[in-house]
């Protein structure tokens, strides 16, 4: 007997319908809903889509690019993509000009609002799958900010085994999200925990606590002030919050600081200048930015001023982006060729993609085996 499992959103074009009818084709994306079986992932990586919206004049999917549906006289609007990249990306249903999430897709903060996403297997990669290991939690935790004189939230990775071995203290990574998403981003989009539980079952990294920080601490007006504020956060109210409710291990040779994009330039600004908090540097997919001079130079200047205290306290800066299809590549790129002049060590590697999750997904599998050595 053949199933039939209709999802609907209320729109511009009326009732929207996404039709899960049973088809040999493909498999249902793990990110969609319970039952729904649209999107479809084909075995080369391609994509089906299927709306029911007979009263839409337009309907199109936005996955990196938009590709226009065909309508049925049913009202079926379908569309088969490109290839997909391996990995999480975000997307949209453009209803008659008016961008939407899928009811048939679980939905993730990211692009400053909720949004679909659809994790396409990766063939051969397997490291922030889930497996038959030890796993740790994804705990959510309110804190009373003074810098921002609000309640705010940060979610914390603790190992397997932390609630047995009561006794154990663990050294810290603070994790960053990019720009229009928040603390929940490297635990739903980035997977962090099944990363980390992964690399430590295979010995490959030391047991740690991983702060999944919300940097979204601006009100408007210039990066540069949303930075100052989120600097004196961690700083004055995350940091010393994490150490009197947690069994952790203090001292920067104990904590690490990293970031993708946005985060990424949190991390300069906070990172470079505090060397006496964070031993551990890793900057994904980001560098100052052209309209950033002032704050570049500033960091220039600091280090130039402070070189040796800077090369002593500092075991680990490690820069990563994606391919030259990563709008961050000639940043960072920059970066590194300042720091060139200034005699400063730091990692570096490139991993195949643009300015997406499977690129940060893997800086996070690079990075955490190097931490707390």
């Amino acid at each position: 007997m053949k199933h039939y499992i209709l999802i609907v959103l209320l729109s511009l074009a009326g009732a929207v319908i996404i039709s899960a009818q049973n088809t040999p084709e493909g498999v249902p994306a793990t990110t969609n809903i319970t039952n729904a079986r649209y999107p479809r992932i084909l075995p080369d990586s391609r994509v089906i889509f299927q709306v029911t919206a007979p009263q839409a004049k337009n309907v199109q999917i936005d996955l990196h690019k938009k590709y226009d549906l065909k309508k049925n006289e049913a009202g079926i609007w379908t569309i088969t993509t490109d290839p997909q990249g391996p990995g999480f990306h975000y997307y949209s249903l453009i209803i008659d000009g008016v961008s939407v999430a899928d009811p048939a897709s679980e939905s993730f903060y990211g692009m400053s609002r909720m949004a679909s996403g659809i994790e396409v297997p990766a063939k051969g990669i397997d490291y922030y799958d889930v497996k038959n290991v030890p796993h740790g939690d994804i705990r959510s935790k309110f804190y009373f900010s003074k810098t921002t004189n609000s309640w705010r939230r940060f979610l914390i990775y603790t190992p397997a085994g932390y609630d047995v071995n009561t006794k154990e203290k663990y050294p810290v990574l603070y994790i960053i999200h990019g720009g229009g998403e928040d603390e929940t981003g490297w635990a739903l989009q980035g997977k962090a925990n099944f990363i980390l539980d992964n690399l430590v079952s295979a010995g490959k990294a030391k047991k740690m606590l991983i702060v999944m920080v919300d940097a979204n601490v601006g009100s408007g007006g210039a990066m540069g002030n949303s930075m100052k504020v989120f600097r004196d956060e961690i700083l004055t109210d995350i940091i010393p919050f994490v150490e009197q409710n947690y069994r952790v291990s203090t001292g920067p040779e104990n904590r690490a600081l990293a970031g993708l994009s946005m985060g990424g330039l949190q991390t300069l600004y906070t990172g470079l200048t505090n060397t006496d908090k964070f031993a551990y540097i890793g900057v994904f997919s980001s560098g100052w930015l052209p309209n950033q001079t002032d704050l570049a130079e500033e960091s220039y200047t600091y280090l130039k001023n402070n070189i040796e205290m800077f090369k002593k306290n500092i075991k680990l800066l490690f820069l990563a982006t994606g391919s030259q299809e990563d709008g961050a590549y000639p940043n960072c790129h920059n970066l590194m060729k300042r720091f060139d002049e200034l005699g400063i060590k730091y990692q570096y590697y490139d991993y195949p993609g643009g300015h997406t999750w499977p690129v940060w997904r893997d800086n996070l599998f690079k990075f955490a085996p190097l931490l707390f050595k």
